[in-house]
């Protein structure tokens, strides 16, 4: 049976669209399955899935272009084609899990032995462990160099560490907002779209920094939902001060 399934790779990652052709056993929501990607294989849990139909192809490519674009990340295939992971892939993929809170722990451990100024947020563990990606927020640049060192002698393998900003923080850690609802950043944007103090000032909101700001200390990302609604309304409209006829006068 041919069928579209969304793939999450991690907690807090975007979801990547592929096809998939389990036969007579359909993948379902919950299952692991393996996708390729330009740093090799990778493991990644069914969010949802939708039965084949003709046009899905120009979907996929939307929804992963935009994606990719979201993360900076290298384009996406058009159409990814997915797999169910094995017992063995499935194992490993646990095992990489694992590893990735260990990590966690130990980077934690010698950042406040090296009294480095900056937060761990994430570590990632790529499924064949070619990489690993510590992911860190700093209020400025921060030399850690040496601190890549104890990791290579600790993991033997490529190390990175990414500087992420606040918005993108959040977005891993997850939170409530204002509205009581988990973050929209966490459940289903695809991008940051820039939100100015100009589009709650349109809007007339009170502007209370508490009121109009996220978890993140930035403004509301939902501040934008409804921003062009706004823009047309006041083409419309006329302008103060302006005479203007009515039915009734």
């Amino acid at each position: 049976m041919k069928q579209t399934i969304g793939l999450r790779f991690s907690h807090y990652g975007q979801v990547l669209a592929c096809v998939c052709d389990a036969g007579d056993a359909p993948l379902a929501v919950g299952d692991k399955a393996m996708v390729g990607s330009d740093q090799g294989l990778n493991c990644g849990i069914v969010v949802w899935q939708r039965p084949w139909h003709e046009g899905m192809e120009q979907l996929i490519a939307a929804r992963n272009s935009a994606v990719s674009e979201a993360e900076g990340a290298a384009a996406s295939p058009l159409m990814p084609e997915a797999r169910r992971a094995t017992p063995e892939e499935a194992k490993t993929a646990q095992e990489n899990a694992d590893l990735s809170e260990r990590a966690f722990a130990f980077c934690r451990a010698r950042i406040a032995a090296r009294s480095l100024d900056m937060k761990l947020v994430d570590v990632e563990v790529l499924f064949e462990r070619v990489k690993m990606i510590f992911y860190f927020t700093a209020p400025t640049r921060i030399d850690f160099r040496e601190l890549v060192k104890d990791l290579v002698h600790e993991y033997h393998t490529r190390i990175e560490l990414r500087q992420i900003g606040v918005r993108h923080e959040t977005q891993m850690v997850g939170a409530l907002g204002n509205c009581g609802m988990v973050c929209c950043c966490r459940r289903f944007l695809h991008r940051f779209a820039p939100v100015t103090i100009k589009m709650a000032k349109e809007q007339n909101l009170f502007l209370n920094p508490t009121k109009i700001s996220g978890i993140c200390g930035r403004l509301l990302c939902c501040l934008s939902y409804e921003q062009e609604n706004y823009d047309a309304f006041h083409r419309s409209c006329p302008k103060l001060g302006k005479r203007y006829k009515t039915d009734e006068g």
